[in-house]
């Protein structure tokens, strides 16, 4: 049975408006909501029909309306404009992603060894991911005891997991839970996923068996995982070549601090591709860098990351060849990894700790 376009407005508005809510839509909320250009009565009529025709129901004799089973099917098959991924097509698509990612990882290799190599310092390299949210849910109904989630993020990656329940379900069930979550849980980090949030989900799709926490737990794991970046030291072994560390045991205490990676997420961010950082001696914020400098430059890793490349080396250096030398080499990686930009013939803007000024 065809619908009018008027109709098909006012269920997406009460679709929409009950998956945020979880209560029952009135008529001033749907005009409202849809901008439609016609009476109150006008609309409780149109509600009448799509009560009578299946699309939505009405609780109690004074309530709103609520979307059925064969509402949100209307809505997802047309309302939403939303393409369903093959499993061939997400297995496909994680294929190229991880052999994009091992290419990634050796040219950052490359770069820190470049890095060590011309300027003769340990070198550090540092990709770090903006926090990806969830684009799309696609939830894909295999058996009464099986489905697929597979979700879409904004960097573009794409994750999914096959789920075996020791209970059945009916498909109309992955209907109305793909609607809630594109709704209620797309565009959101994953500290947002909250108790009260899965539990009004399930309130809204009349999920009993567990379903909501079972996606939810997915796409948390996901989205924290998303979030991580990566960190690698080259040429160590060059501070033995400099008088400044020709004792073992100060020279054994700064290796041993570059040889743990976690530290160097203390290293600052960059605002802009090309920048430049110098942070000298007591500048540096953890002990074992109070002795040396660290310079640093910002690249565009591409896919919603951003990484520095640097070296630690003693406060005696030629900042001036560093800089310029760590911004040639940033600004290559950009070009390379989809940044855009050309290698610069100089150095871009150099910072030094505590002043935002153009050096």
């Amino acid at each position: 049975m065809q619908i009018s376009d008027r109709k098909k407005k006012i269920l997406q508005a009460v679709v929409e408006e009950y998956i945020e809510t979880a209560e029952p839509v009135g008529s001033k909320t749907i005009q409202h909501k849809a901008g439609l250009d016609c009476s109150p009565a006008t609309i409780r009529n149109e509600l009448a029909d799509l009560c009578s025709s299946g699309y939505l129901e009405q609780p109690h004799t004074s309530a709103g309306r609520v979307p059925t089973a064969k509402g949100y099917r209307l809505y997802v098959n047309e309302l939403m404009r939303q393409q369903k991924l093959s499993v061939e097509e997400t297995e496909a698509i994680n294929a190229s992603l991880s052999a994009k990612a091992e290419e990634l990882d050796q040219l950052i290799s490359d770069a820190g060894h470049m890095a060590s190599l011309v300027t003769n310092y340990p070198a550090v390299s540092i990709t770090s991911q903006t926090p990806a949210t969830i684009k799309r849910f696609d939830l894909i109904y295999i058996d009464p005891n099986t489905f697929i989630i597979v979700l879409l993020l904004t960097n573009d990656t794409v994750k999914n997991k096959l789920v075996h329940l020791p209970f059945s379900f009916e498909e109309s069930m992955m209907t109305r839970l793909s609607a809630v979550f594109n709704a209620s849980f797309t565009g959101i980090t994953e500290d947002k996923i909250s108790p009260v949030l899965i539990s009004s989900s399930e309130r809204a799709v009349g999920d009993t068996m567990g379903l909501c926490s079972v996606i939810a737990g997915f796409a948390i794991e996901i989205l924290s995982t998303a979030k991580s970046g990566g960190a690698l030291v080259t040429g160590e072994a060059n501070l033995l070549k400099l008088p400044e560390f020709k004792d073992p045991e100060k020279a054994h205490r700064l290796m041993n601090y570059l040889s743990d990676t976690s530290n160097l997420s203390i290293l600052p961010s960059l605002t802009q591709d090309g920048d430049v950082k110098v942070l000298i001696g007591p500048e540096n914020v953890a002990e074992e860098l109070k002795d040396s400098s660290v310079v640093l430059a910002s690249y565009n890793a591409g896919d919603n990351m951003k990484g520095l490349i640097g070296v630690v080396g003693p406060t005696r250096m030629d900042y001036s060849s560093v800089a310029a030398k760590l911004s040639y080499i940033a600004a290559s990686l950009s070009k390379l990894l989809g940044g855009g930009g050309s290698p610069p013939p100089g150095f871009g803007k150099l910072m030094i700790k505590g002043d935002d000024n153009d050096g």
